[in-house]
């Protein structure tokens, strides 16, 4: 399947290009507002997010890339892409990041006020079911749902899990796999599924209900809490911060190098 962007393309913010990649810069309440309005509309929406670890999958991978490039809104959620597009000229700051343990009880305000249902797909059971009880305390006539992350990804078992959904309906449908896992499940179930806006959100739920440890906040907002995670999960996350964090850099630093190089011969 080839993922179509919608009707929805928010030309009011400005795009960011990087490596071939385009963002865009929003705060996280142009993000909250965008999304709550989208579920209203009768159509299906894209959102995707960038940070260093997504910015390597589309680097190498060319159906990542394209998720990203398709969707109708992309934001930041990391600081070291808000850097590298500092280098390459673009005005951005801090409040262009966000993360999304740290809104998603906004969000879920917001989609409250909206009358926009949300449904969560992520975690383990114990984590989404905690995750709702959280949601549904600061947000009681949020209509909400869930189902946790630990299923088979195609087959009885996906379809199972589709088919819940579409009786759900749902106008935000939060996909919490991982990346690439959950973008892949999206581009292969999106025809299939029956909901407005489509937002993949990786660890967040765990975050959110303290089962994984994110760090101090002074880390957190100082976009140090890859450090943490190398610290409490060195086998599981060594690769991705040891190695991944550099290689984006060079990328960056090579791309920046033949920029001018070629504005020297231009």
């Amino acid at each position: 399947m080839t993922l179509q962007p919608s009707l929805n393309r928010p030309d009011q913010f400005e795009t960011i290009s990087l490596l071939g990649v385009r963002f865009h810069k929003v705060t996280v309440q142009d993000l909250i507002a965008y999304v709550a309005q989208s579920a209203r509309l009768n159509q299906k929406t894209l959102i995707g997010n960038v940070n260093v670890r997504s910015m390597n999958f589309a680097y190498e991978l060319p159906w990542y890339r394209d998720f990203l490039n398709r969707s109708d809104l992309v934001f930041c959620d990391g600081f070291g892409v808000l850097l590298a597009a500092k280098m390459h000229g673009y005005a951005l700051q801090s409040k262009h990041r966000m993360t999304c343990p740290d809104y998603i009880e906004d969000l879920a305000k917001a989609c409250e006020r909206e009358g926009v249902s949300l449904y969560l797909l992520a975690g383990s059971p114990g984590v989404v079911d905690k995750a709702i009880a959280k949601l549904r305390a600061i947000a009681p006539q949020l209509v909400l749902g869930g189902h946790h992350g630990y299923f088979e990804k195609t087959g009885p078992e996906t379809q199972a899990v589709i088919d819940q959904i579409n009786q759900f309906r749902p106008g935000v449908l939060y996909v919490g796999f991982g990346m690439p896992l959950q973008e892949k499940w999206i581009v292969e179930n999106f025809d299939r599924l029956d909901a407005r806006v489509f937002l993949p959100l990786g660890a967040c739920l765990d975050f959110y209900t303290g089962t994984v440890y994110r760090g101090p906040r002074w880390m957190t907002d100082r976009g140090l809490e890859w450090a943490t995670r190398l610290f409490t999960e060195p086998q599981r996350l060594w690769e991705r911060y040891i190695i991944g964090n550099p290689l984006f850099f060079y990328r960056v630093f090579k791309d920046l190098l033949v920029r001018r190089l070629r504005g020297t011969d231009a």
